[in-house]
């Protein structure tokens, strides 16, 4: 087997930054860990359960996470209106690298 070298090799090229470029962000995981655990959620309700976000960010990480099909955005058209989102088969395809990250933290939390 040959030995890779890092001088023939490019981050920008590999699956790890792609994953990358979809979860990065301050509150991008915590809000897939928000409807992983909760299933669909309202605006207000995650704004609550997150805490420390503003409602700008929140809604422009939710735009972000909807362009990068990774959670739905469901409207009822009501009054006052209802807006719910939840993952997409996408987004719940990185179930088992949250749940992964759970378990690190339960294990090695001090």
């Amino acid at each position: 087997m040959d030995k890779r070298c890092i001088s023939q090799e490019c981050l920008q090229t590999t699956g790890f930054n792609y994953t990358l470029s979809l979860i990065n962000g301050k509150y991008k995981m915590t809000i897939l860990y928000t409807l992983m655990e909760f299933g669909v959620v309202r605006f207000n309700e995650m704004k609550r359960y997150i805490g420390d976000i503003s409602y700008k960010t929140l809604s422009s990480t939710l735009k972000e996470l909807e362009t990068d099909q990774l959670i739905n955005r469901k409207e009822y058209p009501q009054i006052p209106p209802k807006v719910e989102y939840s993952l997409t088969e996408r987004g719940k395809s990185l179930i088992p690298i949250l749940d992964g990250m759970c378990e690190w933290g339960d294990r090695h939390r001090i």
